[in-house]
């Protein structure tokens, strides 16, 4: 007689299907956040923003993953991962249709508002997908899997602006030369006509997002429970933990994120204004996010190739640190588009962090890991804070000079890599 699978062999069967679906989501979450690095200046023109201002884009999408991240954890703990996500993606569907009321009154508060809300969807996609594909195999090859993830990410913010960009600001160059002549009423309708913009692509996407939520309730992924799965080979040294604050690496870890998070939205989400503001044309410019979404990817590629085979997940995080101090002091030292260039090849330093950082600080939590992914998401909040302060910076000094800023986060990262992942950590899985 044949015995029946166990619940383990069912995730080996469908795991193809399993990745295959997540990858579906980490599309979704690149084209939902990396469309912020063309909204930023076309928020910019069409709301007539300072660069402070028009950075608020970034703060009000990440700030929500702060205020949503524990909330999302107890959803989690009601509904499972699998209806979790789909709560996620109808509530990102319900945050995109605040674009339509935004953009026909040009009110910036209410655009901010649907990417609050719209972030609030992704936090609680991020907190069930994250863990989920990070203890779906061997915690020392999850960077692997996660770089699978960040290559579907980076291909839709690739797609993403090349679209929005099409469609928001393909006559960028014509449309700030009219209106730097333009006062009054002819200037306040062309700007109407530039928000109306958005109405059509952000419509849509509320369509699919919802349509999406729908068929992940009727598929065959199944819930996997990450208390369980990822209790760690050494489970009975945690047994007398009473709160995630005992988990030293785990709390640096959150600043790891932290700091990840707000080196790929400055590299990613600044670079168009950025390039813009060294006169640069806005037909060029508006590619450039895309230059960064390519140089992640071929840091995603290294990454399936090399770990666990070649380096470990803590080696590849030194390796990209000191490529992305490497890579800023260049990007601060030179001009135009050359700097452009360099910052968008931190987009290939910062490709490995955020792989290798999620198993180095969950790696054995157990029944600590839900919340401890919660905190880990909440982590983006440098998503929200750094773009700002590049911003505020870049008002006051200079918009090169204000990448400096990157710098003590790739050390804090490399920190993290050489010795702060291992801060009261008991389980010594070969994964530093």
């Amino acid at each position: 007689m044949t015995d029946r699978p166990d619940g383990s062999q069912k995730i080996t069967r469908v795991s193809w299907f399993i990745i295959a679906t997540i990858g579906l989501f980490f599309f979704i979450f690149g084209f939902v956040t990396w469309l912020n690095g063309i909204l930023i200046p076309y928020l910019k023109i069409s709301c007539e923003l300072n660069h402070f201002q028009s950075y608020l884009v970034a703060f009000a999408f990440y700030i929500s993953y702060v205020v949503m991240a524990i909330p999302s954890s107890w959803v989690l703990k009601r509904t499972g991962l699998k209806d979790g996500m789909m709560i996620g993606l109808f509530i990102m569907s319900f945050g995109a249709l605040f674009f339509i009321p935004a953009a026909m009154t040009r009110t910036y508060s209410l655009f901010l508002t649907g990417l609050f809300v719209m972030g609030t969807g992704l936090a609680l996609m991020q907190t069930a997908s994250n863990p989920y594909i990070t203890i779906l195999g061997p915690i020392e090859s999850a960077a692997r899997r996660i770089s699978i993830m960040g290559i579907c990410n980076k291909s839709a913010g690739i797609i993403a602006t090349f679209l929005f960009g099409m469609l928001a600001l393909s006559d960028g160059d014509a449309l700030l030369a009219k209106l730097s002549v333009m006062e009054g009423a002819e200037r306040s309708a062309m700007l109407d006509e530039l928000a109306s913009r958005v109405i059509l692509p952000y419509t849509g996407m509320a369509i699919i997002l919802a349509l999406i939520g729908v068929m992940v309730k009727i598929s065959r992924l199944p819930d996997i429970d990450p208390d369980i799965q990822n209790a760690g080979s050494d489970v009975n040294s945690y047994s007398g933990k009473t709160s995630i604050f005992q988990f030293p690496f785990l709390l640096l870890g959150v600043v790891a994120i932290f700091c990840d998070v707000g080196l790929e939205i400055i590299a990613g989400d600044t670079i168009i204004s950025y390039g813009i503001s060294q006169g640069i044309p806005v037909a060029l410019a508006r590619h450039f996010t895309s230059f960064t979404m390519i140089a992640s990817i071929i840091g995603y590629i290294a990454g399936i190739i090399a770990i666990p085979r070649y380096i470990s997940q803590g080696t590849a995080l030194k390796i990209c640190s000191v490529l992305g101090i490497i890579l800023a002091i260049c990007a601060v030292s030179s001009s135009k588009m050359i700097s452009v260039l360099f910052i968008a090849s931190m987009g290939m330093a910062n490709a490995l962090i955020w792989p290798a950082v999620w198993p180095l600080a969950i790696e054995g939590l157990g029944r600590f890991t839900g919340i401890g992914s919660s905190l880990l998401i909440m982590g983006n909040l440098g998503g929200a804070l750094l773009p700002l302060l590049y911003g505020r910076l870049a008002d006051i000094i200079h918009p090169t000079v204000a990448y400096v800023i990157v710098i003590p986060c790739y050390l804090f990262l490399l920190y993290y890599a050489v010795s702060g992942h291992r801060v009261g950590k008991v389980v010594t899985n070969e994964t530093s």
